[in-house]
């Protein structure tokens, strides 16, 4: 597995088919994109993960962590997450954060993030806000 910076467009597919296939596939783009930072993991020529990070100010957030599903639980999105992580220090933030999908909330804990505020829905599904300290 390789992992590669990567242009926005080519993170949509994969958003659309792991985070929300019933929406329309722009529901995925977002519309700071193009101020991004974009990663996606390869296997052999094949994208099966992808992750995009944003920096303001210190803080950084990461969006869009889609694993295609014949990949999960298999190390690939640990592996991008921690070089998301890195990246971020890199950036020079100080703070990582991300809205969690509570079901998946045990995978960012092993990253040391935690919980912050209150849960919210997008849609039917829960959510937490989850913060790593960087420094």
């Amino acid at each position: 597995m390789t992992i590669r910076q990567i242009k926005p467009e080519h993170t949509y597919a994969l958003r659309h088919e792991v985070l929300w296939p019933d929406k329309p596939f722009d529901y995925v783009v977002l519309e700071e994109d193009a101020e991004g930072h974009h990663y996606g993991a390869f296997q052999d020529a094949d994208l099966v993960a992808v992750i995009s990070l944003f920096e303001e100010n210190g803080v950084a957030r990461f969006r869009k962590f889609a694993t295609r599903p014949d990949c999960q639980r298999q190390g690939v999105g640990t592996h991008l997450l921690k070089r998301v992580i890195d990246e971020a220090r890199n950036l020079g933030a100080h703070t990582l954060w991300c809205d969690a999908r509570l079901s998946a909330a045990d995978f960012y804990r092993r990253f040391g993030m935690g919980p912050e505020g209150e849960v919210f829905h997008k849609g039917e599904i829960p959510y937490s806000k989850y913060v790593l300290k960087l420094i």
